[in-house]
């Protein structure tokens, strides 16, 4: 398709419907989210497609999936939008309540699995409007907040774009876990008998070693690794019903404890674990960016 020379006669609420087809990547879904017809629907992605010159969503299989072009300016329409909204909500405070949203948080599996209870809880009281979606960590490297993909990410950040907003939460320390019962809680625990055990590790990439093995290596020891699954919560249940021994971060207790499952302090010095939130710029005067991220400071970042 050739893109249109200008934006003369441009309909700006297309940008509406090319926001919610791109956080859908359906027309059914954006039809209904529109509360639209699905035929109008369809229309609607026509004149998208005409105004941009670019097809911006094509069937793959079963499912729609943004072109190039598409995913390259799924950011700047989001932030448009909300600097729309930011300039009809005129001045004071925006009504968290009267919010239609859809945030994106990336993170750790253990992230959702812990804490979207509270948050999902928070948002039906504060910002009903909001809808909350949380992804894993990919184990491809994929800029997810600048592309606008994730609106926010917490975790352990090791991102250095120059320019992602980072703010420290917390230091955390990793732990021992292991089931109820286990023989390594009986007698005294040291680095020794903690390397002879039988290891699960937890890897979306499946990598059987981390920073733990180096810190042995140091020591002239090394601990016998038996497996390795891509989610916490399965490593959990797993750690559950054998004598594996799992590690975890401190911040996942609340998926820990309900299951019974004992932690122990690891009998090496381990370098703490600085864990944090980062997002773009152009959401720092986001009203419902910066209830979000007001949110994951009470609840991750509480005293533990």
């Amino acid at each position: 398709m050739e893109r249109p020379a200008d934006g003369a006669g441009l309909d700006l609420n297309l940008l509406l419907a090319l926001d919610v087809l791109l956080d859908e990547r359906s027309v059914g879904g954006a039809a209904r989210r529109l509360h639209l017809s699905e035929p109008a629907m369809s229309r609607t992605l026509g004149r998208v497609r005409k105004a941009l010159g670019d097809p911006v969503l094509v069937r793959a299989g079963r499912q729609m999936v943004p072109t190039p072009y598409a995913l390259s300016v799924q950011a700047e329409v989001g932030a448009v939008l909300e600097r729309a909204r930011a300039v009809f909500a005129g001045p004071g405070a925006q009504d968290l309540r009267a919010l239609t949203r859809t945030l994106t948080l990336v993170g750790n599996d253990a992230l959702a699995a812990a804490y979207a209870p509270a948050l999902f809880a928070r948002a039906a009281q504060e910002a009903p409007g909001v809808r909350l979606r949380f992804l894993s960590e990919s184990h491809l490297d994929v800029p997810l907040l600048r592309e606008g993909i994730a609106d926010l990410e917490v975790g352990v950040i090791d991102t250095v774009a120059p320019e992602v907003r980072v703010e420290h939460l917390f230091d955390d320390v990793m732990v021992g876990v292991v089931r109820p019962g286990h023989p390594l809680l009986q007698g005294e625990l040291t680095a020794k008998r903690f390397a002879a055990a039988d290891h699960l590790t937890v890897s979306r990439k499946g990598r059987m070693a981390g920073p733990v093995d180096t810190v042995l290596a140091e020591t002239g020891l090394r601990r016998r690794v038996v497996g390795n699954v891509g989610t916490y919560p399965s490593a959990l249940h797993i750690l559950l019903r054998t004598d594996l021994v799992g590690l975890s971060m401190s911040w996942a207790r609340p998926l820990m404890d309900p299951l019974g499952l004992v932690t122990f302090p690891v009998p090496l010095e381990l370098p703490p674990l600085s864990i944090g939130m980062a997002w773009h710029p152009r959401h720092d005067a986001d009203p419902a960016h910066a209830w979000l991220r007001d949110c994951v400071r009470e609840l991750v970042a509480a005293p533990r």
